[in-house]
């Protein structure tokens, strides 16, 4: 089945993501203290500068400090180029020695979405949270849907505009940045003691 993901806005950003199940993994790796459309940007960014292909086995196989000075080329691949960049290389190499060097081994063969979230959790930087947005963004928008996604992927499973597995077009990304903005606004309500 053919997809066409809308996560940046970048149809050629999009199209890396759409078609390598490694850029959309390490695109969710990048998600976090940037907005979304960089952080799924990332994956054409390095692929750019390695030539042109994604390679998660030519990334795993550079020494570390190499591979975060390529993130940290201007324009830097991340807010944190440092951490972020030693982060993602850390992912490529627990693809390398867990996952046959992708992603799609990774997802392939579980037998249910509780599994399926326990693997992506076991990669570096991904905790509960993070796992389940890409379980939701894997059944929904990459047609990978184990029998119970849904619960592992939790509040992200259901309908609405929770998370990037929602985000379809630009109307679908501000619904989400506006769900996320009243989430963190109740949060911040329930900590503040009434006066």
């Amino acid at each position: 089945m053919a997809r066409s993901l809308w996560l940046t806005g970048d149809p050629e950003a999009d199209a890396l993501l759409s078609d390598d199940l490694d850029a959309l993994l390490i695109g969710m790796t990048l998600d976090q203290q940037v907005p979304m459309e960089k952080a799924f940007s990332g994956p054409r960014v390095i692929a750019e500068r390695m030539g042109g292909r994604f390679d998660v086995a030519a990334i795993a196989a550079m020494p570390v400090e190499d591979f975060v000075a390529l993130c940290s080329q201007r324009p830097a691949v991340h807010r944190f180029p440092g951490s972020m960049g030693a982060r993602v290389h850390q992912v490529c190499q627990a693809l390398v020695a867990e996952w046959q060097g992708s992603a799609v081994h990774l997802v392939e063969g579980v037998e249910d979405g509780a599994e399926l979230r326990r693997r992506i959790e076991a990669l570096p930087g991904f905790g509960r949270q993070k796992a389940s947005i890409f379980v939701a963004l894997l059944a929904k928008q990459y047609g990978i849907r184990p029998e119970g996604w849904q619960q592992a992927a939790g509040e992200y499973g259901q309908d609405g505009f929770r998370s990037v597995a929602d985000v379809v077009d630009e109307p679908s990304l501000q619904k989400v940045r506006e769900t996320k903005k009243q989430v963190k606004a109740a949060a911040k309500a329930a900590r503040t003691p009434a006066s």
